[in-house]
């Protein structure tokens, strides 16, 4: 599903137009990632996902078609955990 099949499935369940869909999911999309950017605090959606922010220590790698080791700077990322409910629908 995209994000446009996604607008429109909110927009249908919700019996809402799909311009206020598309605000609500564009909303929704910039607090997860000034959450996240911030990395003070989980983003939780109870029963769904929780989204947080995680430190990647420097490392070292190797190149796959060289064999040669390169250094991987410190950095962060993000971690995604599902929630019972989203687990349960996957089974």
């Amino acid at each position: 599903m995209n994000r446009t099949e996604l607008v429109a499935a909110l927009a249908d369940r919700a019996k809402i137009a799909k311009k206020d869909a598309e605000a609500v999911l564009a909303a929704f999309v910039e607090i997860a990632g000034e959450t996240v950017r911030k990395g003070e605090e989980k983003l939780t959606v109870p029963g769904f996902l929780t989204l947080e922010r995680t430190h990647r220590a420097a490392r070292t790698a190797r190149n796959p078609q060289t064999g040669e080791p390169i250094s991987i700077p410190a950095g962060y990322s993000v971690k995604a955990t599902a929630g019972s409910k989203l687990k349960e629908s996957a089974k």
